[in-house]
């Protein structure tokens, strides 16, 4: 009797066991929790559906591509959620499947939110700081992942756009640990994509050495069609490259594309998997 009850046991126990094995490997970014906010590390983020929240201690969840797919090529993803949740799943998780596909390795950002309930966070300040340590902690471990440094790109949809912005051509704050070694790491993105960006932190210019730009938004966008028509004539004031695909529909939210009866929506990846081909950011050779 005692066999059988350890034969079901193990039986029981044998998917989770295996489930275990296929979750992602999560990486918070401080080991011992946010700076000024090590107390609030342990506390459980919530949940349900489609998003998460309350989020005390930021972190990278990481998705590799096959072996036999990878190329070298990374990108740090922001999910949108307009700084009061995050759309993991379907701005992280699903845009992470797409680039593994590609041979792209990806690590998915849960930064902490300005607008969460009761948070004493500040998008400027905090959300900002776990991007630029994001950026960091990716190409300190570069060669850990089998990634070139030199081809770390940056992700953003709606809220985490803004973040994006904030890491690509803002000036952080000078509160990096000298003792740190993640913290001397470089946290300039070497390309940035931008579907449906936040309108905040566009800078007035874009400096000449902006990384190159994939841009995508829908024209009835209320909220986000604007960001990409500035952020594509300040890139082209300044020279610098850039792609904008601006559709006739499609609105806010549509994530990546799945869901919409729109053609042009429902294949929008491809353009992104076309941009990517033709700037090298896939190509293996270009690894230093």
């Amino acid at each position: 009797m005692f066999k059988y009850i350890k034969i079901l046991t193990g039986l029981i126990l044998f998917p989770a066991a295996v489930w275990a094995q296929n979750e992602p490997l999560v990486i918070p970014l401080w080991p011992k929790g946010a700076p000024g906010f090590e107390n609030r590390r342990n506390e459980p983020e919530q949940a349900k559906d489609y998003w998460v929240k309350n989020i005390h201690n930021p972190s990278l969840t990481v998705f590799l591509p096959s072996k036999e797919k990878a190329n070298g090529a990374a990108v740090v993803i922001c999910p949108g959620g307009g700084h009061r949740l995050l759309v993991f799943n379907a701005e992280g998780v699903d845009p992470a499947k797409f680039l593994n596909n590609l041979g792209v390795a990806v690590f998915v950002l849960k930064y902490r939110l300005g607008r969460d309930t009761l948070s004493p966070y500040k998008i400027e300040v905090h959300a900002k700081q776990d991007g630029f340590r994001a950026m960091r902690l990716v190409r300190s471990r570069a060669a850990e992942f089998g990634i070139d440094p030199n081809r770390i790109g940056m992700m953003g949809f709606s809220a985490g756009g803004e973040v994006v912005d904030m890491v690509a051509f803002g000036h952080e704050a000078d509160d990096r640990d000298p003792n740190d070694p993640i913290d001397r790491a470089n946290a300039k993105p070497n390309f940035l994509i931008q579907i449906y960006p936040g309108p905040s932190y566009i800078p007035d210019v874009i400096p000449a050495n902006a990384p190159p730009m994939f841009l995508l938004a829908a024209d009835d966008d209320p909220c986000c069609s604007i960001s990409v028509m500035q952020l594509l004539q300040r890139y082209r004031d300044a020279k610098v490259p850039v792609e904008a695909h601006l559709f006739a529909h499609g609105q806010h939210g549509f994530n990546m594309g799945q869901r919409s009866k729109l053609r042009s929506i429902n294949t929008w990846p491809q353009r992104l998997a076309d941009w990517l081909y033709d700037n090298n950011i896939l190509q293996a050779e270009m690894m230093h």
